[in-house]
């Protein structure tokens, strides 16, 4: 256990006096709060602070941070209020106490609800104030630390919360010195055998590689040392968890993963490191493909270095990394090296810009999402992508996480390049929506005037700001055509009672929505649309208020008409396949709003006859649409057979979706077809022109889900 007159000499290493002091104030305001009371080690529980502020003070924090690591269980364990740490500190500690003190509360690990809900808390917490979750991840370092003086189950609850969220917050906030014990820490918690035959054969290896090692060092410190460059060369050790990852993402042997050498490389400038990059490619041959530059594109957390891959003694293949002093802080306290740093850096790399504008993001995402699995998973997407690094026609450089396709490109650019997308250019050849980008690739996005945006969209859309963006829009869109789609099935439903929705009272409208659930008439019709209200109900409520006797003279509900544009709102049976001309009902379902079927359809037969469910409709005026319809076929055996029938669907100017096809018995076959059609009568034309090929023996249209399910028993 670290004493307080300890840590307060080490603070004085970076911090003025009235700074130490404040600090040493708040450990006292600490241990008379936490007085009597002590940790599961035995330990008084004022040492956990002492702990957290000293782990802070290696990361060089600033004084309020390390105040509120010396307060931050005060408000949760002792019952003092943030009035009155604002009052004996500032806002700022008060503040972060706050913060952190909710973070304490959160539990991260299963159960949807309150996972989403915990995860949302800790968005807002750290956009208020990023050192909030630099407070936290020095507490949760230190209660890893000590995690063997709790139960197992609760060993096992911290540790799966770290590996699965603290652990890659610090990574995608550039704390790689505690993201790596994090990590450790986690994974000998959950898996101690594995852990520790890794750790011995990390110990085995290193001891095979001590020499090469510092044979490759030297050679590449002397080469450098010729070249006018001082620079420290060491050699750089993977952790045991990614090791683990490695072996298990990429399934390989120890062998695989440990037949790499490291060498990290720390000049004086930015300068310095190109030219060691030139003195490296002259001692050692590069491997194609592994140079990367992040100090000319830092990676997102504000990273910056060059990789480099090379051909070391004896064929051994070397990872060199060469950055600067800074740049190498950076990479191991990321946001926290701003206090580190107070040179006012406000440039779009440094770490907490980005980290800023990635929290601001995670808020932004957080108001898109209807669901909370959805927020959970975009969330633990986006804690820490690889990028890839592609440019706009202009040049500008767009940083996106590896596998983005086209349509992350245009929402990453702007949302409405997004929604107007219609097709794309990659280095300036028309290429698909869905295809993976890769670095260094020109992506050029087309546009239409009106939104094109789609659900299909959804299948290969990968980054949560696209998905996000996509879901919003469409729900939106729903919304809107759900009103339009729910005014016209009351105007339909008040019809049949002899009353129109334009002629009817304001008076009257508000005391049937009143009755209704006092809700606004554009909510009512969303809901209708929906299929969340019936249509015949609310006019038969509504139709009480006009006329008392309504309800005796209502007719039989009048057929709503199609015509196959209503968009989203309007559904089409895939059990039937419903298609223009046929004889159709609607169903109401709470989830798809109505869906098409046909008349005789078996799914519908128990609930047609009821009018909450279900309701008529014809086909209106034809929209252009293309419907899907399945026919049976029975044919002859004989050479170029499917060639013919595909010939003949071609020829009615129509596409084949799918084909299935069965040997019913020695030369007849049984094809199953999904096509294109735009009617009835567009689909008679086909079937009378397969038909008059000779080697067809019968054709027929499959109507519903049980004939279809018959053609499986063949």
């Amino acid at each position: 256990m670290e004493s307080i007159a300890a840590l307060s000499k080490k603070l004085e290493d970076y911090l003025n006096p009235a700074e130490v002091k404040q600090v040493n104030k708040a450990y006292d305001f600490a241990c008379e709060a936490h007085s009597g009371q002590y940790r599961s080690s035995g330990d008084p529980y004022v040492s956990h602070p002492v702990a957290v502020a000293s782990i802070l003070s290696t990361l060089r924090m600033d004084e309020d941070s390390l105040s509120a690591a010396m307060l931050h269980d005060v408000m949760e364990d002792t019952g003092i209020p943030k009035t009155v740490i604002e009052k004996k500190f500032n806002k700022n500690v008060a503040n972060l106490v706050d913060g952190v003190s909710k973070l304490d509360k959160l539990s991260i690990v299963k159960g949807t609800e309150t996972e989403a809900e915990n995860l949302q808390k800790m968005v807002l917490a750290m956009s208020k104030d990023i050192r909030v979750i630099v407070v936290k991840l020095a507490d949760r370092l230190h209660n890893m630390r000590t995690l063997m003086y709790v139960d197992r189950e609760k060993q096992l609850r911290i540790a799966k919360e770290t590996l699965e969220i603290y652990a890659p917050i610090a990574h995608r906030i550039g704390m790689n010195s505690l993201y790596r014990e994090l990590e450790d820490l986690a994974f000998k918690t959950v898996y101690p055998t594995r852990y520790e035959r890794l750790k011995a054969a990390v110990k085995k290896n290193r001891g095979g590689q001590k020499r090469v090692l510092n044979k490759i060092q030297k050679d590449i410190s002397s080469r450098l040392l010729k070249g006018g460059i001082a620079a420290i060369v060491e050699g750089r050790e993977k952790h045991i968890y990614s090791i683990y990852r490695k072996m298990k993402e990429r399934r390989r042997s120890f062998e695989e993963i440990m037949d790499v050498y490291a060498i990290k490389i720390v000049v004086d400038s930015a300068e310095n490191c190109y030219r060691s990059l030139g003195h490296i490619h002259s001692l050692y041959k590069p491997v194609e493909g592994r140079f990367k530059d992040y100090i000319a594109i830092p990676k997102s957390n504000g990273y910056q270095s060059i990789h480099t891959g090379v051909i070391g003694l004896k064929g051994i293949p070397v990872e060199i990394q060469i950055k600067t002093q800074e740049m190498n802080d950076m990479a191991e306290n990321g946001i926290a090296s701003h206090w580190l740093y107070k040179s006012g850096d406000r440039s779009d790399s440094s770490p907490q810009i980005k980290a800023r504008r990635w929290v601001a993001g995670l808020l932004e995402m957080r108001e898109s999402y209807e669901t909370t699995e959805e927020f959970i998973e975009s969330v633990k997407t986006d804690i820490f992508p690889d990028e890839i690094y592609v440019f706009t026609p202009q040049g500008e450089i767009i940083e996106m996480s590896a596998g983005s396709t086209a349509i992350d490109f245009a929402y990453a650019v702007h949302t409405d390049i997004g929604h107007h997308c219609r097709a794309c250019r990659i280095n300036k050849k028309l290429a698909p929506l869905s295809v993976p980008l890769e670095s260094g690739q020109t992506v050029e996005i087309l546009r239409e005037k009106v939104p094109q945006t789609s659900p299909a969209w959804l299948n290969f859309a990968t980054t949560p700001r696209a998905r996000s963006s996509i879901r919003h829009y469409l729900s939106n869109l729903k919304t809107s055509e759900a009103r339009k789609f729910g005014k016209k099935l009351l105007d339909q439903s008040l019809a049949s009672l002899n009353i129109k929705l334009r002629d009817i009272d304001k008076d009257d409208l508000r005391g049937a929505l009143d009755s209704i659930g006092g809700r606004s008439l554009n909510r009512i019709l969303k809901e209708i649309g929906l299929g969340l209200r019936v249509a015949n109900i609310v006019a038969q409520q509504i139709a009480g208020f006009v006329n008392q006797d309504s309800e005796l003279r209502s007719n039989s509900a009048v057929p709503l008409e199609i015509t196959g544009s209503e968009g989203l709102i309007v559904n089409y049976a895939t059990c039937c396949k419903p298609i223009p001309g046929d004889s159709v009902i609607g169903h109401f379902t709470a989830d798809k709003g109505l869906v098409v079927h046909q008349e005789r359809c078996k799914n519908i037969l128990s609930f047609r006859e009821d009018p909450q469910q279900c309701f008529p409709i014809n086909w209106g005026e034809h929209s252009g649409r293309v419907f899907t319809a399945q026919i049976k076929i029975v044919a002859n055996d004989e050479p170029g057979l499917l060639a013919n029938i595909a010939s003949a669907i071609t020829d009615e100017e129509t596409n084949i979706c799918s084909i299935q096809t069965t040997e019913l018995n020695p030369g007849t076959h049984d094809f199953v077809l999904d096509l294109e059609v735009s009617d009835r009568l567009h689909l008679s034309k086909i079937i009378r022109k397969i038909k008059n090929l000779k080697s067809v023996v019968s054709i027929s249209r499959i109507h519903d889900q049980e004939m279809r399910q018959a053609k499986v028993l063949h």
